[in-house]
């Protein structure tokens, strides 16, 4: 049974210190609206070039302005998306921060522009591979999108506040939103559009997952060996890494129990086995997933 734990904190790096700290890159203007203005354009290329010559639907704000456009096609689809957003930035005013908020305004006028200015021509014809590489193209727009410190606008906002509040997955709001529109749309289109579209926006949610957080996706190790004292002194001196000791005891020997318990990143998995492996090669070690990790350095959640 457990009973305490004792944390040893991550010994001071032995690397130089870099030029330019990652951190503060990330929260430089200039590279966030990077970040807006490339995925702005790509989420253009695959509405402009697929989604709309396909005549898919699609969810959320999106999705209802493509209802309209289809309807009426002399009006502007980015002027449309420009005013539907004011009251879900209305919204956002009130419940999300001022620094997401600023963002997500300049991230919507370079939406809209994209959305009137880019204009491509897709070659493909069959539908289903349209459907599939909207998803993909269209994912990864609003995945880097958000990988920045703001939106485009549309649910992209109601869904940060779902996340920060509730800890809802941006991908799984984005599904909901998109299946609620889509359920209203399949009362004025063919059951063949609807089908298209799910597949379309199927692809687009678990794309968006992995483009926000699967490539930063962290690892939870729990390391039980008699050798545990030279494995956390590694762990922190090569991998510079927070290691947390956690005393229990054995279900069946009854035998007093060191468990190491420690977050690492993706890349740094392969050098964790091997530190372990080269101390202790009987060692039992166990390696889960994390959905989501809150923490200085070894932190991935957005910093929204």
């Amino acid at each position: 049974m457990m009973d305490q734990t004792t944390t040893f904190p991550a010994l001071p790096p032995v690397r130089q210190k870099p030029l330019i700290n990652e951190e503060t890159f990330q929260d430089s203007i200039l590279w966030n609206l990077f970040l807006i203005t490339l995925g702005s354009s790509v989420c253009a290329w695959a509405l402009n070039g697929i989604i709309i010559p396909h005549q898919f639907l699609s969810g959320g704000v999106t999705g209802i302005i493509l209802i309209i456009h289809y309807y009426l096609s002399d009006l502007s689809v980015g002027l449309l998306y420009f005013l539907m957003n004011i009251p879900i930035y209305i919204v956002g005013w009130m419940y999300i921060g001022r620094r997401f908020f600023l963002y997500s305004l300049a991230g919507l006028f370079i939406f809209t522009a994209a959305v009137v200015w880019i204009k491509p021509v897709c070659p493909i014809e069959d539908r289903l591979l349209g459907a599939l590489l909207a998803g993909i193209v269209y994912g990864a727009g609003a995945g880097l999108i958000l990988r920045s410190l703001g939106s485009a606008g549309g649910t992209d906002i109601l869904s940060i506040i779902l996340l920060k509040r509730y800890s809802v997955r941006i991908g799984s709001t984005v599904l909901f939103f998109n299946t609620v529109v889509l359920t209203v749309s399949a009362l004025f289109f063919s059951l063949e559009a609807v089908l298209y579209t799910l597949i379309y926006m199927f692809v687009s949610s678990h794309v968006i997952d992995m483009v926000v957080t699967g490539l930063s996706k962290r690892k939870a190790a729990m390391i039980i060996s008699s050798r545990w004292k030279e494995i956390s002194r590694l762990i922190n001196s090569d991998l510079n890494r927070g290691v947390t000791v956690v005393h229990g005891e054995g279900g069946y020997s009854g035998r007093q129990e060191n468990i190491l318990y420690t977050v690492v990143t993706f890349r740094e998995l392969g050098r964790l086995k091997n530190i372990v492996r080269q101390i202790d090669p009987k060692a039992f070690v166990v390696v889960t997933d994390t959905l989501e990790v809150i923490g200085h350095r070894i932190g991935n959640q957005p910093r929204w």
